[in-house]
């Protein structure tokens, strides 16, 4: 694999990038740099050598005792897909060099993303407790930034063995350019809520009000839900020489009480923990809601708490923290009690944000500050409440006319039974026909979930092999693989343990699993296994047949009613075949690295991808169609970006579909006028990967798990599959055109890494929506379609 392009240094102040072909547009600053920042680095992370963790058996030996064929013989299928591709791998080293400070800078670009689910609260255009939801997204998502991107940062500047990062920054300069975006987007975030949402919500009779605004009947009733259900599980901790200052973990909720003894005539101060397990919001009378910290915080409730203590004051205030895993699995006997050991540390982790409501006392924060070993710039002063992930909670409420119009998704036309009421047949469809599935427009528990589920109960199914990323609490696909195990059947999961914050649920699926008797394996030591890859083998007379999912989404049937993802189910022999060996490789010592019908990271899906980048560049200069269209969550990658910056350069049309994170300058004149980058947000989370090339008239399209970043690519077991249906293929690059459309709401990348909201097109009226319009699509097919 070639590596990933190495970081540049900016060019001059002033100075034309490259061979002065190129000039690039300045990106907006948001903060002001110190001359400390210029003396700070950023730390890249290095390349982990792939080796075999658990070397457990694999079910490649399946029912010896019974006789069988394979369908079709390995080595019947066609070697190599990369094989015609060769003279295109080293043409992205060709022509001029590529100008410095082409990339825009990925932490910037995350915090753009976030500011695109803000402008959705924003929109009144949006239904109002999806505008509320949409609240609580925002915080959530900003504080996984904090804890993940951020701490991370502050970890390698405190290392000192950083560098500069892609876009040319250093570290002290993009953390001070994240303290004073997130410090604007916070404030606008707080300013959505307390100006717009929660006046409208009031007026649609749901009132989120604060203690003093209750009527004294509604602080009664709560003062006895207090007594009874708040008050026992409260814990008031004391700070003094006796009582060192409490360590308040990560996310927690929090009230700073100052009491004053009345004898002595000495203040105090005592923390109190909001307890995270009740709800977020308190019902004080029909429609009208109060946060539970405006609770335990009236006066005659901290009376109970302090009792002979004068209360003088109280604060809110919230500590976000390091809350990223570091594993190293090198030196781990047992990976699984290696990852208990660090989510026990993660608990401690060093605080990266303080947020405080704006009223608070200086000598408070003053205290909070020094006791915390936080920065002032990491301080955020708010009004309250604080923590608006809460709205989550109100957005539960069942009020379907202020929320999207309910949508059920059907099954695929391909699996449903048209003349019988009876369960459809997953194995006789597939036999006919790959069914290529989008959900959550087709039902995930009528096509993958009955996948596995048909799988389990049949006699004639040997085996089943299958990742599993992330999962739901009472999930229906566990419950497949261990009724399968229990049956006699060869079962082989590869759990992914290290799936960020889902770590303490895969630990117990995983134990559940083998207590079942499945083969549970962790994948490769230094890889997370990300790959969305369920095989099912099944006798059908002399022969066994394999029938496969490849998916970009987890197998997880909550999130799928979500998350718009893509799903291939396959009982095409090479599908199958390459499966087998990558199942194998996970639990065996199996070391292919080529595949049939697949691209796999990190050994073949970069190069593979950029092969075929370039190829597009030849079709171009032929003559022959040629394009480029991808759509990912995220577009970091260096090496893949100079790829598609060197396409645009030759005149080959370039698009790109990006949720998050992106850091290619679209528009600059001789680098990528060629290069369109949108983004839609909406109801559901856009998750799909789709990867599309003109290849001379004849179009190839992928689709799996990879996005465009260095983890993915480098450190993670990915894979993409060929859609080789013609019609799937045209529904793709149909769905592709959809999203670039400039008749599709969207927003646009600018040169300077602006976005820009379209919503409306020159006469006010509403662009159309993507979602809605698949939405509507699919009601139409069941007759039900809206007017």
């Amino acid at each position: 694999m070639k590596p990933a392009v190495p970081e540049p240094s900016p060019p001059p102040e002033g100075a034309a990038a490259g061979n002065g072909a190129v000039k690039l547009p300045p990106a907006r600053s948001d903060a002001p740099v110190s001359p400390v920042a210029r003396k700070n680095g950023f730390m890249s992370q290095s390349d982990t050598q792939a080796e075999v963790q658990h070397p457990q058996p694999s079910v490649g030996s399946i029912a010896a005792h019974r006789p069988h064929t394979v369908a079709a013989a390995v080595s019947d299928l066609e070697p190599d897909i990369d094989a015609d591709l060769d003279a295109y791998e080293e043409s992205q080293a060709d022509g001029a060099p590529l100008p410095q400070g082409r990339f825009l800078d990925r932490e910037r670009s995350w915090l753009a993303f976030n500011e695109r689910v803000l402008e959705l609260a924003e929109d009144p255009g949006t239904p109002l407790l999806e505008r509320a939801n949409f609240l609580a997204i925002f915080a959530s998502n900003l504080d996984e930034f904090f804890m993940v991107r951020v701490a991370g940062l502050k970890r390698r500047i405190a290392t000192g063995v950083a560098t500069r990062s892609a876009s040319g920054l250093q570290p002290r300069e993009v953390l001070e350019m994240i303290w004073a975006r997130s410090r604007e987007l916070m404030a606008r975030h707080a300013a959505c809520y307390h100006e717009d949402v929660a006046p409208a919500l009031a007026e649609e009779g749901i009132h989120l009000v604060r203690w003093t605004e209750l009527t004294e009947k509604e602080q009664a009733r709560l003062f006895t839900l207090f007594r009874h259900q708040i008050f026992p599980v409260l814990t008031p901790l004391a700070v003094d020489p006796a009582h060192p200052f409490p360590y308040i973990s990560g996310l927690s909720l929090n009230l700073a009480v100052v009491v004053r003894n009345p004898v002595s005539g000495h203040k105090h101060f005592a923390r109190v923990k909001v307890p995270p397990l009740l709800s977020r919001f308190l019902e004080a009378s029909p429609g009208r809601y109060v946060p539970i910290e405006d609770v335990i915080a009236a006066p005659n409730h901290l009376e109970e708490l302090f009792p002979g203590m004068e209360i003088l004051e109280h604060h809110a205030f919230r500590i976000t923290r390091n809350e990223d895993l570091e594993v190293e699995e090198d030196d781990a006997e047992n990976l699984l009690q290696a990852l208990e050991k660090e989510l026990m540390r993660r608990r401690f982790g060093p605080p990266v944000r303080l947020e405080v409501e704006e009223s608070i006392d200086r000598e408070v924060l003053d205290l909070l500050v020094r006791e915390l070993k936080i920065s002032e710039a990491e301080v955020y002063p708010l009004p309250g409440p604080l923590d608006l992930t809460g709205l989550f909670r109100i957005h539960s409420l069942d009020r379907p006319e202020l929320k999207y119009p309910k949508f059920v998704a059907g099954t695929h036309r391909d699996l449903a039974e048209v003349e019988s009421a009876s369960a459809p047949d997953i194995f006789a469809a597939l036999r006919a026909r790959d069914v290529l599935l989008h959900h959550p427009y087709d039902s995930f528990s009528t096509s993958v979930q009955a996948f596995l589920e048909q799988a389990a109960a049949d006699p004639d199914v040997l085996a089943i092999k299958q990742t599993l990323y992330r999962t739901s609490g009472d999930s229906p696909i566990v419950d497949a693989l261990i009724d399968a195990a229990e049956s006699g059947k060869q079962v082989l999961v590869l759990v992914e343990i290290k799936a960020r914050f889902d770590e303490h649920a895969n630990i117990k699926w995983a134990r559940k699993l083998e207590e079942a008797g499945c083969h549970v394996v962790y994948g490769l030591v230094g890889l997370k296994t990300h790959c969305k890859l369920s095989l099912v083998v099944r006798q059908e007379g002399e022969t066994l047949r394999r029938y496969s999912h490849v998916g970009t989404g987890n197998y997880h049937p909550k999130t799928a009613r979500l998350y718009e993802d893509l799903g291939l189910l396959t009982a095409d022999p090479q599908v199958g075949a390459d499966l087998s060996d990558l199942f194998n490789r996970l639990s065996g010592y199996s070391r292919r690295e080529t595949y049939r019908r697949l691209l796999v990271a990190p050994k073949s899906l970069r190069d593979g991808l950029i092969a075929r980048i370039n190829k597009e560049v030849q079709h171009h200069r032929a003559g022959r169609p040629a394009f480029v269209r991808i759509k990912v969550n995220s577009m970091v990658d260096e090496a893949v970006i100079d790829a598609l910056y060197r396409a645009s350069q030759a005149g080959v049309p370039v698009d790109v579909w990006v949720r998050g994170i992106c850091a290619v300058r679209p528009g600059v004149a001789g680098l990528s006028e060629n290069i369109r980058v949108r983004s839609i947000l909406g109801r559901f989370l856009e998750h799909s990967r789709v990867f599309a090339f003109g290849n001379g008239g004849e179009p190839e399209v992928w689709i799996g798990s990879a996005d465009m970043m260095h983890r993915n690519l480098d450190r993670r077991i990915e894979a993409l599959v060929r859609v080789i249906d013609p019609a799937h293929r045209a529904a793709l690059n149909r769905l592709l055109d959809t999203g670039m459309s400039d008749g599709t709401a969207s927003w646009h990348l600018g040169p300077d890494g602006e976005w820009t909201r379209h919503a409306t097109d020159a006469d006010g009226q509403p662009l159309r929506n993507v979602q809605e319009m698949l939405i509507d699509a699919r009601r139409r097919r069941r007759g039900t379609a809206t007017p």
